[in-house]
């Protein structure tokens, strides 16, 4: 049965524009008033990582600080480690992201560690995090594929998963880092995972490099899964991800779901507008097919 709302986790103010050209902490702050104003409830904002990895997020702690929260409206940063999540802490971040990978070569390429070194750092970051009642939400990379290892087996998906949810993480977003996943292979992928991980606490963050990700997720909706990562113009791709060229588009994905009958909360045209406009900023054409299609 298909869900009849899904939630959908806005990421093109972070993993989209740390693959980007820089823009200016204004520039930002514009893109995620205007995500807010679309109706998006759940926005990443900032990324807590070491500048000299990704300077794109550097401003990170001004853009927190500065942000017009709206009422209702989820504010949320990567951290990768417990110095990470105490300045995002001190620049108001509602609930923090950490991050771990279903692939050894990947894991080791992106922070320099083996993935249960990886979790074992997160250990205190949880602990404080819920001292705080801040939550606590966890990514896996490559659970379809790597650019390192090729296919990735899923019981390996399902093992960093299950860690990450016993941890206290209390909602693990499934990425297809690459985009190389199909359909099949993607719904087999969450049903294992499913089986050690309640489906209401999954997510999916399908990219598009071989435009698979809407298909990809319309083979998934009857697992339960209800909640999907996307990046408004399909802003961004992964700086260690060799061929990752970009996020699924946020706009294309509400306008599936919703000529399907699934209500998303989301104004398509003042999504479609911050997407146009952020793209200008960027000097980049808008990623979104729906986009250029209703904004022509």
């Amino acid at each position: 049965m298909l869900p009849t709302k899904v939630s959908i986790f806005e990421v093109g103010a972070r993993d989209g524009l740390q693959n980007e050209v820089p823009v200016t902490t204004a520039d930002k702050l514009t893109l995620i008033t205007q995500l807010a104003d679309a109706g998006v409830k759940r926005i990443e904002a900032g990324s807590f990582v070491s500048p000299k990895w990704v300077p794109q997020m550097a401003d990170s702690n001004d853009v927190l600080r500065q942000i017009k929260r709206k009422p209702g409206v989820v504010y949320s940063a990567l951290t990768p480690n417990l110095k990470g999540f105490e300045l995002a802490l001190a620049a108001g971040a509602d609930e923090v992201a950490i991050f771990g990978a279903a692939s050894e070569s990947f894991s080791q390429k992106n922070i320099n560690c083996s993935i249960d070194e990886s979790i074992a750092r997160f250990a205190p970051l949880i602990e404080a995090a819920q001292k705080h009642h801040i939550r606590v939400r966890g990514y896996v990379s490559c659970v379809l594929g790597c650019p390192y290892e090729g296919d990735i087996a899923v019981s390996e998906v399902a093992r960093v998963s299950e860690i990450l949810y016993q941890m206290g993480c209390y909602e693990i977003s499934l990425g297809d880092t690459i985009g190389v996943g199909t359909p099949i292979k993607a719904r087999q992928m969450v049903e294992a995972v499913a089986k050690v991980v309640p489906v209401d606490k999954l997510a999916l963050h399908f990219h598009d490099t071989y435009g698979q990700a809407l298909a990809n997720i319309l083979a998934c909706l009857e697992t339960g899964v209800s909640v999907f990562d996307a990046s408004v113009a399909g802003l961004g791709g992964c700086p260690y991800a060799k061929g990752a060229s970009g996020n699924l588009a946020t706009e294309d994905l509400v306008y599936m779901l919703h000529g399907m009958g699934i209500d998303t909360g989301i104004d398509l045209t003042k999504l479609a507008l911050a997407g146009d406009n952020i793209s200008r900023v960027l000097g980049r054409a808008n990623g979104s097919k729906v986009a250029n299609a209703i904004r022509t």
